[in-house]
């Protein structure tokens, strides 16, 4: 094979064309060396190949299978043993008013049956053909038959879909039958579309996703396996040359197809390769195999390839590496957002200041998200000294998770931190942040307690929809009680809430909380709160730290579903 190699696909198609050309060329010269002999010479051989004729011979004549011939034909009977599929010879019988052929006789016949409930052909010889194929006339076999004893010519490959009644049952075989005349008999020979090995070959290649093809290069005959049909989308009848493979070549991959069947062309096997094809707007991948078929001269006179089609496994592989991009990209949006969170916590659940313990409260806080990568979410809490000497403290809940929950949790907060500078009562602050809440076009709700500690240690406070704080004192926890529980944030624009009195004293401990401390999936939540009343009761003499330390020690704190947060608030002597 001459290089450099081609560099389109005319090219690639002309170096085919020049070398089956080269071919055939060197077959016919060595054809001529070596002419047929003259009719009426003599052949000379050491092998004796025919048997003497002389009227001396005392060796039998072969007997006609049919007993209706003399010896000269004889031989076209006794040679239907040798078809390897099932052969009958049939007489065609005339209608004796319009003399056109009615039905036929089977005068020879071999062994080979085409399917088990069909008798052989040997076993029919002397019946009418539609005695002995009942199914004939109804499939169509018969007028077809007609047609070639009628000289229409020879059929070829006819798939015949005979059905037969045998015995009260119903039996069909797909048959693939051909005639040609023979003399003034009809030569017939029929036998199953697909063996069954052939059907278990097309199975495996239908699940190996395999074919295989051959090209003969000096007769141009293509054949093409039903695997390779498939994968190619083409007829089996119908298979491409290696021209028309060429056409479908991807251009990125001409070089490599191109070094690929040079060298199968050239002689050498095995060759493989990995090629793609664009088949019907689709782009396949195929691992080819070539191997040269070399004839008595040494050279390729014909080209085998087996195809696997490697387009679903690749197919596959892409959808994955989309999948771990995707994966990855949100591992890393979620480590941003984690960031973003932490640097959230620090700004929004800050620790407390020294001016707390300065009027006598001693605080503690904790924050456990629902959601273990998150570091934060919608639960927030706020304890601070305000400017008139009063203690602010709040807890809320804005629905949730995520980013959003704490875009929400951080306005809601600092909303309140605004309104707390006005000396306004807790009922209007979260009368006010209420009507905030409801313009929101999120639609979202929330919940919230809020209040200040005064200077005579009394807790003002408001409730939107939450649970009321707990107060261990004497050695007894029990929920503050309130009149006055509003409806959650954001729920019923123009409600104004009102504010509760509480007198506090020096020993109480106080705790607020979200309802993920207390809420259970099928569970009432006010058994949560008796079960954290009851824990608060049994942690007598604690601090705020401690009783909260408890509380997240305690097992049933480890099945949570959502944000808990808390605040433990004591009030403690004056500094």
């Amino acid at each position: 094979m001459n290089f450099p190699l081609p560099d389109t696909v005319d090219e690639l198609k002309s170096l085919i064309g020049r070398e089956v050309s080269a071919l055939r060329g060197s077959v016919r010269r060595t054809a001529e060396r070596f002419p047929a002999p003259v009719p009426g010479e003599e052949v000379t051989s050491p092998v004796r190949l025919l048997a003497p004729t002389s009227a001396s011979s005392h060796e039998p004549t072969p007997r006609c299978l049919c007993s209706t011939h003399d010896r000269d034909t004889a031989g076209t009977c006794s040679a239907l043993s040798a078809i390897p599929a099932s052969a009958a010879l049939l007489e065609p019988l005339h209608d004796a008013g319009t003399g056109t052929v009615r039905d036929f006789r089977i005068v020879a016949g071999n062994r080979t049956r085409s399917a088990d409930w069909l008798e052989a052909p040997d076993q029919q010889v002397g019946q009418r053909f539609l005695e002995a194929r009942p199914g004939a006339a109804a499939s169509g076999l018969l007028a077809a038959l007609v047609e070639v004893a009628g000289g229409g010519g020879p059929m070829e490959g006819r798939v015949v879909d005979y059905t037969e009644q045998r015995l009260g049952r119903l039996h069909r075989a797909p048959l693939l039958y051909s005639a040609a005349l023979c003399g003034e008999q009809l030569l017939v020979t029929w036998r199953p579309v697909q063996s069954q090995t052939e059907l278990l070959t097309i199975d495996a290649q239908y699940l190996a996703s395999l074919g295989w093809g051959n090209w003969d290069l000096l007769s141009g005959k293509v054949t093409w396996s039903e695997g390779l049909s498939r994968i190619f989308h083409a007829d089996v009848r119908m298979p491409w040359t290696l021209e028309q493979l060429c056409d479908a070549l991807l251009p990125d991959d001409l070089t490599a197809f191109a070094e690929f069947l040079t060298s199968v062309l050239a002689g050498e096997e095995p060759a493989w390769t990995r090629i793609r094809f664009l088949v019907l707007g689709e782009v396949r991948t195929l691992d080819l195999l070539g191997r040269p078929v070399a004839g008595t001269d040494g050279r390729p006179w014909a080209v085998n390839l087996v195809a696997r089609d490697l387009t679903p496994q690749i197919r596959s592989r892409r959808r994955l590496a989309e999948t771990e991009r995707e994966s990855d990209r949100l591992r890393r949006q979620a480590q941003a957002e984690r960031r973003i969170a932490d640097a959230l916590r620090e700004a929004l659940l800050p620790t407390h200041s020294e001016a707390l313990a300065a009027v006598g409260l001693s605080v503690a806080a904790s924050y456990k998200p629902a959601e273990p990568d998150a570091a934060v979410g919608g639960d927030w809490y706020k304890c601070r000294l305000l400017p008139d000497g009063r203690v602010l403290i709040a807890i809320g809940d804005a629905s949730g998770h995520g980013l959003d929950a704490v875009a929400r949790m951080s306005q809601q907060r600092h909303a309140l931190a605004g309104l707390a500078q006005t000396g306004a009562s807790a009922g209007e602050m979260t009368t006010w942040l209420n009507e905030l809440i409801c313009s929101d076009p999120s639609g979202q709700t929330a919940t919230m307690i809020t209040g200040h500690i005064d200077e005579r240690r009394a807790l003002h406070w408001a409730d939107a929809g939450h649970p009321a704080p707990l107060l261990l004192r004497d050695g007894r926890a029990a929920p503050l009680h309130t009149p006055q529980r509003g409806p959650l944030l954001g729920a019923l624009p123009g409600y104004a809430y009102e504010t509760t009195t509480t007198e506090l004293r020096e020993g109480d401990l106080l705790l607020l909380y979200t309802d993920g401390i207390v809420e259970r999936r099928g569970e009432d939540v006010t058994k949560g709160i008796e079960r954290l009343a009851d824990l608060m009761t049994r942690s007598p003499g604690v601090g705020p730290q401690e009783l909260i330390d408890t509380v997240l020690a305690d097992p049933d704190q480890a099945a949570h579903e959502d944000d808990a947060c808390m605040l433990a608030i004591h009030l403690t002597e004056r500094r």
